[in-house]
């Protein structure tokens, strides 16, 4: 792990294409900014794995031996990620 340190109004980049930037920091919370390109999603921690847990797959991509098992294991991992997407930040 990469370990920084960045005031307010500093930044850091990852690739060319992502710029996440400390907007402030009060007692222990920080506040950042992170401008990606569309393509790239970007999630909470805990909104990615509960996305991963709705598909039925490991955040590394691979599968649960009672998914892979299935018929159709992984034929709507799409479906049920954009489900959990919607669910979780209504």
């Amino acid at each position: 792990m990469l370990v920084l340190t960045r005031k307010s109004n500093q930044s850091i980049m990852i690739g060319d294409d992502i710029e996440i930037t400390v907007l402030s920091v009060v007692g222990e919370k920080v506040r950042i900014g992170i401008q990606a390109p569309q393509k790239i999603p970007v999630f909470r921690k805990e909104i990615y794995l509960e996305i991963h847990s709705e598909a039925g797959t490991s955040p590394d991509g691979s599968r649960p031996a009672r998914v892979a098992a299935g018929a159709d294991a992984g034929a709507h991992d799409g479906v049920a990620a954009e489900a959990a997407v919607r669910r979780i930040t209504r």
